[in-house]
Formats: C-alpha cells, structure tokens, sequence
C-alpha cells in the first residue's frame, strides 16, 4: 500500500510565498519597463492626460470574471485599480481633486480604494471647486459626488461648453452591496474622445413644469439628479441614460408627465457598472 503523500512543512510553504512574491515584484518591475516604452511612443508625458477610460472598464470586467479563491475581491480590486492608477500617473503626473461636501471620511475612502496614496489627493468643500480646478488643469482628476447633495446647486451646468472637462467614470466600478468604498461617484476630466467609455451616457438638462409626476416618469427611464430651478417652476438635471434609452425617450416621457424641456447637453458618458453578489 502507497503512503499518502508528505504534506509540505510550514518553511516550504514560506519559500513558495516568497518566491511567488518575488515573481510578482519582477512583474511589476517589466510592467513599468513596457510603460517606459508607452511613453517614448506616445510621448505623452507632457501631454496632459493618459486616461483610457473604456480600456480601465475592460481590464476591471476581465478582473472580476476570472477571479476565484479565498482572496476577497475587494482586495483584488483595489490592487489593480491602485496599479492601473500609478502607471498612469507614471505616464503623466496628475493630482485628484475631490468634493468633501457628503462626507470627507467616505469621499477619502473612495480616492484611496482607486487612485492609492503616489496620486496627490487634493481636497474641496464644493463641486464647484472641484470643477474650476480640473477645468485650470491639463490632466488632473475630479471627484464628486453622484448624489444630491444639499446646497451643491447645478454644478454639471459647467461641463457643458466644449473645451470643458468631461464626466468620464462612475465609481465604484465594480459595484455591490458591501464595497469598502460605496460612496456613488462621478470621475471629471479631459480624455481623447476615443478612450472614453460611452455604454451610458450623461446629459445636463433644464426642465420647466418639474414636479412629482415628471420625476416619477424620469425615475422609471434613468438615474437622475435633480436642483431646483428658479425659472418656470423647473428644475436643473443630471440625466444618465443607459445605452437603450435616447434622450428624446426621456423628453417625450417628461412632457407626458406634464414637464418641458429646456434645454439639454451632453456632459460625458462612462462604462456600465460590473454588479456582482455580495459573496463574490
């Protein structure tokens, strides 16, 4: 009768850890080789920024599917989000400003889990601030909130203008009930239009005639923020659409509900958020 194998000792499983984190370390290192020759390519170290934001969707989509075993995802997560982050800053450095104004705690957390600690964080108390700050920039980052928020007014309404920075990303990406960094948020931003990820695009809208019945009939189309209005009993929206769903959907379903609209312009779009169970 054969003997059961010989389980390995703790020493031989330190020298697997080991040498597994050294294999590691090595890949990291050839990455940033590789990143090295993006840039004398693309010469985009001054360039201002390096973002590709449906690619970062890409990756993260590519991430969850194959992940398996004891590691929490959030782990996993946070790991490649902190690593796509410094590469990028690697190529062209650049600051995240963020909007405390729902909570300094919440919103820190949210720029920590996705940019780590190289990116420089910059705080504001206001999206507007946020806003003029990425708008001055070449490349940086902003965060704000993807909530109402008491007293924060339209904010979007600067987006508007062509030469104006973009919503590009809704965190977390990678959504579910118990995200370590939950906090709902928009990611502002100058990026090529062929980097930017458009499964869901975002409108800066003015409504008249806006009531319970008009956003009962928007809550049942798309994800909306909503600021009062002071002209005709309105109210100042930031509407994301889901790839299926146009505008003029929206527009006609508003206007059966007894509301007009204004005015209306497209101020960015992102990737559709990758939800998994809780236990994934």
């Amino acid at each position: 009768m054969s003997k059961a194998p010989k389980a390995p000792s703790l020493d031989e499983l330190r020298k697997d850890i080991d040498r597994i984190d050294e294999a590691m370390h090595k890949l990291l290192i050839e990455r940033s080789e590789i990143i090295g020759r993006l840039i004398a390519v693309k010469k985009s170290g001054t360039t201002g920024s390096a973002f590709r934001p449906a690619r970062e969707a890409d990756m993260m989509r590519r991430l969850v599917k194959r992940h398996k075993g004891i590691l929490p995802l959030d782990t996993v997560e946070s790991i490649w989000r902190v690593i796509i982050s410094t590469f990028t800053y690697v190529q062209a450095a650049f600051s995240v400003h963020a909007d405390l104004s729902a909570g300094d705690a919440l919103m820190r957390d949210s720029a920590r889990f996705h940019f780590g600690f190289t990116v420089p964080f910059v705080p504001h108390m206001g999206a507007a601030g946020v806003v003029a700050a990425v708008s001055e920039s070449k490349g940086d980052l902003g965060l704000v909130p993807a909530v109402a928020v008491a007293g924060a007014g339209a904010w979007w309404s600067a987006l508007e203008f062509d030469t104006a920075p973009k919503i590009i990303a809704r965190l977390p990406f990678v959504e579910r009930a118990d995200h370590p960094a939950a906090l709902p948020v928009f990611v502002l931003s100058r990026v090529a239009p062929d980097a930017m990820a458009t499964e869901a695009a975002v409108w800066s809208v003015r409504v008249s005639g806006w009531g319970a019945s008009a956003a009962q009939a928007l809550a049942v189309q798309a994800d909306y923020i909503a600021v009062p209005d002071r002209a005709f009993d309105g109210a100042a929206l930031l509407v994301t659409l889901p790839k299926e769903t146009t505008l003029d959907t929206v527009s006609k379903a508003l206007v059966k509900a007894g509301a007009t609209v204004r005015s209306s312009a497209l101020v960015g779009s992102h990737a559709t958020r990758y939800t998994v169970a809780a236990e994934k």
